[in-house]
């Protein structure tokens, strides 16, 4: 079993980028000209690496390496992006990998591209790139080729040390249990449980029962061995089960217009462990949002736009107001659910604004959007 926190920091000190990695400050690919940059990225490592992995590390200062971290990130339809848009597309996951350095929530992001053997190709225009178009990795670069070049398998073997070297051992499992619960989260309820005699999963979080059903808030949840956080949330409540095989999270969402808010299931995820060292990871999304009065739904969509034209312009508000501002990523997110398209494009404008306002309603802005990319690459 490879631990992640190692890979990178032998991709990080041994390596320059090359055709088999390549590092970002951060991936903007809610946006259109990031999204098809990432997909430029992706399509060029796969062709340069048909036989091995290769690896873009997100969350690095490109001049000195110095690990600054990015938010966590669990867009787990990602598979779903790349096969909408390339075809041959290779394998893809991006994994979050914690570093002991960084704040609370911010985590390193790993790619990790394995190609399927064939030439990958654009399969759409996107941004300036046009459908058919084919790149390959020119030293750390990604350069557009013609369609049809042979693909050659060159940086096998220096992947292959480098995972090796990223092997896990007991020392650091052992320690990695320790810390996340005596050091990380020693103010919450922490569990683990062992899966297959090699993989060791724990969990922290506030705990609360409804009806005989245990949920968790301020979650998170960690696979020691390979040091990859498989969920974390400040905002979210989920359920935990598991089973000698198997370990199971259901995300839910807590929606609603005004003082009428209901939770409701977002995502259930099982990772299932495998006797021969392995385990995978099944996403599969379970929400149905709630239906509105259009009317209604129209009216609180022009307040929204109001209040982002006020903080556009510096205009203070007024208290019940900001009693609004606080339900707006939660309500502009139910408009787009019931058709109005441009709740997204506002909910990407309130980004800057909400951050110079009100971080917990930008945190809650955040958490919507993150919603809405799921739900949307499914």
């Amino acid at each position: 079993m490879i631990n992640k926190r190692l890979l990178v920091k032998n991709l990080l000190a041994h390596n320059d980028e090359n055709s088999f990695y390549d590092k970002k400050r951060f991936m903007a690919i809610g946006q259109k000209e990031g999204k098809a940059k990432f997909l430029k990225h992706v399509c060029a490592m796969a062709n340069s690496n048909p036989k091995n992995n290769s690896f873009i590390v997100v969350g690095v200062e490109d001049e000195d390496n110095k690990i600054v971290g990015v938010d966590f990130f669990d867009d787990s339809k990602i598979q779903n992006l790349v096969n909408a848009y390339l075809d041959n597309a290779p394998l893809i996951a991006y994994e979050n990998i914690p570093f002991p350095h960084l704040q609370e929530g911010k985590v390193v992001g790993l790619v990790t591209i394995r190609s399927s053997g064939r030439v990958c190709a654009l399969r759409k225009n996107i941004w300036k790139y046009y459908g058919g178009m084919v790149f390959f990795r020119e030293g750390s670069i990604s350069m557009p080729k013609a369609y049809g070049i042979e693909l050659k398998d060159i940086n096998s073997e220096a992947v292959s040390t480098i995972e090796l070297h990223a092997r896990n051992n007991i020392e650091l499992t052992l320690d990695g249990v320790i810390d996340f619960i005596n050091n990380r989260h020693k103010d919450l309820e922490s569990n683990y449980k062992v899966f297959k005699e090699q993989f060791v999963v724990c969990w922290a979080g506030n705990q609360k029962k409804v009806k005989n059903e245990t949920y968790y808030s301020r979650v998170d949840i960690e696979l020691i061995n390979e040091q990859v956080k498989l969920f974390y949330s400040a905002l979210d409540e989920i359920t935990i089960s598991f089973d000698e095989n198997s370990f199971t999270t259901v995300e839910y969402v807590q929606l609603g217009l005004g003082s009428k808010q209901r939770y409701y299931p977002l995502e259930e995820v099982v990772i299932t462990f495998s006797d021969n060292g392995t385990y995978q990871m099944q996403s599969d999304l379970v929400f149905e949002p709630p239906q509105y009065d259009k009317k209604t739904l129209f009216h609180i969509l022009n307040s929204n736009n109001a209040l982002l034209q006020k903080l556009q312009n510096k205009i203070g508000l007024k208290p019940s107001e900001k009693d609004d501002l606080k339900h707006l990523p939660d309500t502009y997110l139910i408009c787009y659910f019931n058709g109005f398209e441009e709740a997204k494009e506002q909910m990407e404008l309130a980004r800057a604004l909400l951050k110079k306002q009100d971080k917990l309603v930008y945190q809650t802005l955040k958490e919507s959007l993150r919603i809405l990319r799921k739900v949307k690459y499914n």
